[in-house]
């Protein structure tokens, strides 16, 4: 009698997903990618329509199957979801939607108390002898390794802010924005100038809004998408391995040449250096029209939000302001904890604490994909990882 292996499972049917369970199975691993929504890359349907990648094209393709050249340099939000489409076709990749995986158990710790039959104390086997995956519908899946890659954006983060609950106006999370128009002829606050922000601002104010103020807690470093001809993307990959401070310098030799200095319209250069806040999680904002658009004062960038007084927004500076809509572009959370939260492989902000090929010592066969957002370019780093934690299952799963 054979006994079939159990296989590789990959939680989430976005890029990093996808790339990983491409991967483990060009290396002969079956891989069998679940995903809660009803379709692949069900993030990417849900962002704004004018959203592009920022990354190019051909530093942005996945394993195994390069992006048609007919998507242009920056690909658009529909021709993401296309190629993830492509993508599973072409790799026959083994995907089941509508299936949430809600807790990933070690192996040793689900069996720690029965001998599998249910007739009482058995002896634990190792951790590295696997998971057990709880999801919807009861099901109780037996993996031998796993493959996280639930999303950067998973969650939308509201901050806190007083009154927030009993806000009378329009406050909707940036996740929820698709398009410019239903915002035609009207006043609206977009709260954080990340690159969602920006984009968002921009988009209103091509499309119509009456006015746009973009609420800024910290100012953002500003770069440009491509000049000349060159990528940002390309300089990201050619500096990240370089100290900190050389970057932190370069990138202020950068910005003075090439980005106009907007401290007349609230919006000052940083204190902090480029890289120096990279690591700290925050991307610089690549210019799609933002700098023109405060330039010609269509937007208006103005003090964070610290409450919320009725159907007012109160303002750092203290400024009290009513717009007709507020959209909040205020970030995302992992929200792992519910999913490996107890096996002790997240940092105190909820990150995985290691990520691409490493494996926790706590949890081996444990991978983490695409929870980081470097200045190389999300999919390219996903796309190295996976290959990277392909070569590791297999050698893993092989012993």
């Amino acid at each position: 009698m054979t006994t079939q292996p159990r296989p590789v499972y990959v939680i989430g049917g976005g890029p990093g997903g996808l790339a990983a369970a491409a991967a483990l199975r060009a290396r002969g691993v079956r891989a069998v990618v679940v995903e809660k929504s009803d379709e692949v890359g069900a993030s990417w349907r849900r962002h704004y329509e004018r959203l592009h990648l920022h990354t190019t094209r051909r530093l942005s393709a996945l394993p195994g199957l390069a992006m048609p050249r007919r998507f242009g340099r920056w690909v658009s939000r529909d021709d993401v979801v296309r190629y993830l489409e492509k993508y599973v076709e072409f790799h026959e990749l083994e995907v089941v939607t509508g299936v949430e995986v809600t807790r990933i158990e070690r192996a040793a710790d689900a069996n720690a108390h029965t001998d599998g039959n249910g007739n009482g104390p058995a002896h634990a086997p190792a951790p590295a002898d696997g998971f057990t995956l709880h999801a919807t519908g009861g099901r109780v899946l037996a993996a031998s390794a796993v493959v996280v890659a639930t999303g950067f954006n998973h969650t939308p983060a509201l901050p806190g802010w007083p009154g927030r609950d009993t806000y009378t106006g329009e406050l909707v999370h940036a996740a929820d924005y698709r398009k410019a128009e239903p915002y035609a002829g009207r006043d609206v606050l977009v709260v954080g100038v990340g690159n969602t922000g920006a984009e968002i601002a921009v988009d209103l104010v091509e499309g119509g809004a009456a006015r746009v103020r973009l609420a800024v807690r910290t100012a953002p470093h500003i770069v440009r998408r491509s000049t000349a001809g060159w990528p940002a993307q390309r300089t990201g990959i050619l500096v990240r391995r370089l100290p900190v401070r050389l970057v932190d310098r370069l990138g202020r030799l950068v910005a003075k040449a090439s980005v106009p200095d907007l401290s007349a319209y609230g919006l000052p250069r940083p204190d902090t250096g480029l890289y120096s806040r990279v690591k700290e999680g925050a991307i610089p904002v690549q210019d799609v029209g933002l700098i023109d658009a405060v330039r010609a004062g269509r937007v208006e960038p103005v003090a964070a939000v610290v409450s919320l007084d009725g159907d007012a927004v109160v303002l750092a500076d203290g400024t009290r302001i009513s717009p007709d809509a507020v959209i909040a572009a205020t970030g995302y959370r992992r929200a792992l904890e519910g999913l490996v939260g107890h096996l002790d492989v997240l940092d105190g902000r909820g990150r995985p604490l290691v990520h691409g090929a490493r494996t926790p010592a706590q949890a081996p066969g444990l991978y983490f994909t695409g929870f980081s957002n470097p200045i190389s370019g999300m999919f390219r780093e996903m796309a190295l990882d996976a290959e990277r934690i392909a070569k590791a299952v297999a050698r893993l799963v092989g012993d």
